[in-house]
């Protein structure tokens, strides 16, 4: 892995950023007093605190080197996971969240606990638990170590892999065990100026180099290439192994309505608005931050794919690095030394994975407390005792993914990690999302029904791959055409379509044969459609209202634009 050489001036920066952060956390939670303020920040935070922690929570590194890296190696059929976010972003506005505020919850388990049963609380409290511990944790301790480590090479600072892990177990744990969410949101929102600062930072030096000529010049250079290797492209054939345009509008739509209407660790931040126009407005605004990432992030792959070919031709780079590497290899390349700008841009990474972890450490906190503590262990806990529990929880989701990182992942790892990331957690989420969205809009479906679309779906997820391997192995009549068509391996993408029509067609089969407690359908959209939290309505012209709609023009001129 190539390295970044920081001078002394980068490293103050640095290391202020990190402190800066943590002053912040320790300030805003020094008065945690109860439940209501550890877990949901006493319900008082403005809805530009909920845009920032939305994005800061959502954007790690992962976006800035990942989302890079697949920018380089693919194009701009990446840039999906951003507009397609908006859909999901919309979902989560106005069809959950009327539902998750007006209900008082502090987990969503809690809101499957009433709408179907406590096996369905226990099933998504669980999945939802090693989807944040296990995959997400685990992958960010993974990059931000590897991140830290090209970072500081060569300084008085290095560090290794494993000690890397460990800074950002206490730096974040620091933090979010003495302020809670409060904590959490506050320096989210930091993380999330330093975020945009470094990936906006990194795009302009390098649209601004001469083998490039800016956006506009980018744009022309890859026109002019042959068509099957332009990168400006958002729709790529439906049997391209990664991001196939059929998988684009069915298993990435599920997974972006999964990730923002059913995530613990997303929604949580809504919960703690203030009002529910805060909620919905910073819903809103963070859907204009993620349209952002496209054209500094993606793009400014597919810059430094052209920028490293023209530098390998005239000899200043032995070879192409791996997607992985483009970030750090363009910070090396093209951001001027002396200035204090790269130590700038290292604290946005780091603060970028610093949000993401802290965010996931008080989400999966808040569900052991209050789905295993509280409700099986010692109902009777009183506020002290639950913010104790809760304090616990956040060191054993620090120890347990920070150990799993270091002996599960290497340095050495850097082939599209994104897109890797995405199919690893993507098992998980469809029957989640069904079973959260059937019950949302459909008064009969059942305990039973729900419980099992939770259950089976990640096994069917699971076992339709080899199935449709074995499938293509000896491919007679339709399946030869799906094979053309689709490919001999099956897309995680279209896998998830396909794990999504299992579960719609379990919950709406299996309830129809089970019976329907009575009461639960007070728990569906339509019973809340109306209500707006007991706050008053607001005129179109002051509402998020239109601002929701300039958001949705945006997002579809995106997709018609860059096709």
């Amino acid at each position: 892995m190539t390295h970044v050489t920081l001078t002394t001036l980068d490293i103050v920066i640095f290391l202020a950023s990190i402190v800066l952060i943590m002053a912040v956390g320790l300030w805003t939670g020094r008065k945690e007093k109860d439940t209501e303020d550890f877990f949901l920040a006493g319900h008082g935070v403005p809805w530009w605190g909920v845009a920032g922690s939305i994005f800061g929570t959502n954007v790690s590194a992962n976006h800035l080197v990942g989302m890079m890296g697949v920018g380089y190696s693919i194009g701009f059929a990446q840039a999906h996971f951003e507009i397609g976010a908006v859909g999901g972003l919309l979902l989560l506005c106005y069809v959950f969240l009327p539902l998750y505020r007006r209900m008082g919850i502090y987990t969503l388990s809690e809101y499957l606990g009433r709408r179907y049963d406590e096996r369905s609380r226990v099933a998504y409290a669980i999945t939802i638990l090693v989807f944040i511990a296990l995959i997400h944790m685990v992958i960010a301790f993974y990059i931000g170590s590897r991140s830290m480590l090209f970072l500081l090479r060569g300084t008085p600072l290095e560090v290794s892999y494993t000690t890397g892990i460990v800074i950002f177990a206490l730096v974040t744990a620091c933090y979010t065990i003495v302020g809670g969410l409060k904590a959490v949101i506050w320096t989210d929102v930091i993380q999330s100026v330093l975020l945009l600062l470094a990936g906006i930072l990194v795009a302009l030096f390098v649209f601004a180099q001469p083998e490039i000529g800016g956006f506009t010049g980018l744009m022309a250079k890859d026109a002019a290439l042959p068509l099957a290797e332009q990168k400006f492209h958002l729709y790529l054939p439906p049997n391209h192994p990664e991001l196939p345009w059929t998988g684009i509008f069915t298993g990435l739509m599920i997974l972006h309505f999964s990730y923002w209407g059913t995530n613990q660790f997303i929604v949580q931040r809504t919960l703690a608005a203030r009002t529910g126009f805060d909620g919905r407005m910073g819903i809103v605004a963070a859907g204009y931050l993620k349209l952002l990432i496209p054209f500094f992030s993606v793009a400014g792959g597919i810059a430094a794919g052209h920028l490293f070919r023209a530098r390998v031709a005239s000899g200043e780079l032995a070879a192409l690095p791996q997607p992985d590497d483009a970030f750090s290899m363009l910070v090396r390349l093209v951001v001027p030394a002396g200035y204090g700008l790269a130590g700038l841009i290292a604290a946005g990474l780091i603060g970028a994975i610093l949000s993401s972890l802290d965010s996931m450490m008080n989400s999966g906190a808040t569900i052991l407390t209050f789905d295993f503590y509280k409700r099986y262990i010692r109902r009777e806990a009183g506020e002290r005792e639950l913010l104790l529990v809760g304090r616990i929880c956040i060191v054993v989701l620090v120890i347990i993914p920070g150990w799993l990182a270091a002996v599960t992942y290497t340095e050495t790892e850097g082939d599209n990690f994104f897109l890797r990331m995405a199919d690893q957690s993507s098992h998980l989420l469809p029957g989640i999302l069904i079973a959260f969205l059937v019950g949302a809009l459909w008064r009969g479906a059942t305990a039973t029904g729900g419980f099992l679309t939770i259950l089976l779906s990640p096994f069917f997820s699971m076992l339709i791959e080899p199935a449709y391997r074995r499938w293509m192995a000896d491919p007679p009549g339709i399946a030869a055409w799906v094979q053309l068509t689709f490919g001999s391996e099956l897309n995680f993408l279209h896998r998830v379509a396909l794990t999504a029509l299992f579960g719609t067609v379990l919950i709406l089969v299996v309830s129809r044969f089970t019976r329907r407690d009575e009461g639960t359908d007070r728990y569906t959209w339509w019973a809340y459609r109306a209500d707006q939290a007991g706050e008053p309505s607001r005129p179109f012209w002051r509402s998020e209202r239109p601002w929701a709609w300039l958001l949705c023009g945006l997002a579809l001129w995106m997709m018609i634009y860059f096709a």
